[in-house]
């Protein structure tokens, strides 16, 4: 690739984590590289397992979060796993040198003040140029949606999460 874009997958509909791992796979079987970061998510879905069963060393998957939930403020400990899987990143970045970096729910840990939306904004101003960089969370702030390059919301009509249904193995994980 000669130049890569900033993606943002954001709204409160379905389909956001879903759409950058199609992406992903779309993008290993055009050969590139994918480092694959999930911010405040202790377990992969099927979707990011699948990826790193096909992706062999062409995949990076990055993850740190202990499952716990954030009241209010984030405890010390939920500030500092994000911390560290920040700095991960970066080092990655750097060493596997990928053609796609997938910031998982970003938006999110922004949100939380996990990850310091000054810092994110500064990386993507200042990003490799040919590294294609896919975004995702609900509720982005307008300052990654005009960082971005092409924005999609993803908007709930109707979800039978309202009726009681919890999350199902295979479907939504």
């Amino acid at each position: 690739m000669k130049k890569g874009w900033i993606q943002l997958y954001t709204g409160d509909g379905k389909g956001k984590t879903t759409a950058a791992t199609g992406l992903a796979l779309r993008a290993l079987g055009s050969g590139f590289r994918i480092l694959f970061v999930q911010f405040m998510k202790s377990v992969p879905s099927a979707e990011v397992e699948m990826l790193g069963r096909c992706g062999g060393e062409d995949i990076v998957i990055l993850r740190e979060w202990d499952d716990s939930f954030i009241i209010g403020r984030p405890s010390e400990r939920q500030l500092e796993m994000a911390r560290h899987l920040w700095s991960e990143t970066m080092t990655h970045l750097k060493s596997f040198r990928p053609d796609l970096l997938v910031l998982d729910e970003i938006a999110v840990a922004i949100r939380y003040g996990l990850v310091e939306e000054s810092v994110v904004l500064a990386f993507l101003r200042n990003k490799p140029e040919s590294v294609e960089v896919v975004m995702t969370g609900q509720q982005a702030s307008r300052a990654l949606i005009d960082a971005a390059d092409l924005v999609t919301e993803m908007r709930k009509i109707k979800h039978y999460y309202d009726r009681g249904v919890m999350a199902r193995k295979g479907i939504e994980y």
